[in-house]
């Protein structure tokens, strides 16, 4: 778990860029966050893998609870 978030930092300005469109949909509030596809798709692959591993987490603390 380590490792993953010594590399969150690594990967974080790839995922923070500026793209076509700000400031056309009222530039930063929650409607641009909500409407524009980029914001939305990264916002959905973030809680998919946050899911994935807090599921994995449980799964593991189950195996080793186990008698």
């Amino acid at each position: 778990m380590k490792r993953l978030w010594a590399f969150v930092p690594t990967i974080l300005p790839f995922l923070l860029y500026a793209h076509p469109g700000h400031g056309e949909t009222e530039g930063f509030t929650i409607k641009h966050y909500m409407v524009e596809p980029e914001h939305v798709v990264l916002s959905l692959l973030a809680l998919a893998i946050t899911i994935f591993f807090l599921g994995r987490r449980k799964e593991m603390r189950d195996v080793q609870q186990k008698p």
